[in-house]
């Protein structure tokens, strides 16, 4: 990595602090903090865009690895406006604002936009070392390993978020649990792909040396979906809306593909 590219990392923190300010000020204006979730995918794109426009490891790995980001970024967003088109601003939020009151606009700002913004520049640490470490010419076994990683983690992502709008329109679902596809072996089938594209990524890092610890981006990214916005938090809510969610929950791994478990006798 050359003198050059030292300042990079910084610059894409304040590039990606800046795209969630400006977030901040069109949800006040719209009072809809929720806003925020439809640009996550697409922030990333613009971030990964930046370090390959500025780097000077033009490599064909960097070119595929944005190219990926790209899709998993663009379908994501454009996923999250359609399916929030027309809808107000998200339960989690909006008791987010009825808990903190007259402050919540400017606590938003740090709590929710700029800690975001934060949070998307570490995960992304594996797309910054592509773009700027010299890696070999010629793919590695890392490389072979991280787009397989990043289609198994993609197909279930897409492919659950596409099952469950499907059964969601069709009105005879309606208060019933979703246990087909990909559904069927994890409960979380969109939350795996998401960690799971993200350690292809890493993967893609390998190739590099001294990349190591940029598994600070897919473990972050991981715990989040588990323990935090994801797995954790939407468990409770089903538990409580979908009476046969239990059931689910009994024979279906919550984040891991399994086959499901044989009911108890």
């Amino acid at each position: 990595m050359t003198g050059a590219a030292l300042p990079l990392p910084a610059l894409g923190l304040a590039l990606v602090l800046g795209l969630k300010l400006l977030l901040w000020l069109v949800g006040l204006a719209r009072r809809d903090v929720s806003l925020i979730d439809i640009f996550w995918g697409a922030n990333f794109v613009v971030l990964g865009w930046f370090y390959y426009a500025l780097t000077p490891a033009d490599t064909a790995r960097a070119v595929i690895v944005v190219g990926l980001l790209s899709l998993w970024g663009l379908r994501l967003s454009l996923y999250l406006l359609w399916r929030k088109w027309g809808e107000g601003e998200d339960y989690r939020y909006r008791e987010m604002r009825e808990r903190q009151g007259a402050g919540f606009a400017w606590k938003s700002l740090f709590s929710v936009f700029l800690l975001q913004g934060l949070i998307l520049w570490i995960v992304a640490l594996p797309i910054w070392r592509v773009t700027t470490a010299a890696g070999p010419e010629r793919w590695t076994l890392f490389d072979v390993a991280g787009l397989a990683l990043f289609a198994v983690g993609f197909a279930f992502e897409a492919g659950g978020d596409y099952q469950l709008a499907r059964f969601k329109a069709d009105p005879a679902n309606r208060g019933k649990v979703m246990d087909r596809g990909f559904w069927r072996y994890t409960r979380h089938p969109n939350y795996f792909g998401d960690a799971t594209v993200w350690w292809g990524f890493y993967l893609f890092a390998l190739s590099s040396p001294d990349s190591a610890w940029t598994a600070v981006g897919p473990l972050v990214m991981t715990a989040l979906l588990l323990k935090v916005s994801g797995v954790a938090l939407l468990e409770r809510k089903l538990a409580e809306t979908k009476p046969k969610y239990r059931e689910y929950v009994e024979r279906t791994n919550a984040f891991l593909p399994w086959f499901p478990k044989k009911p108890a006798r």
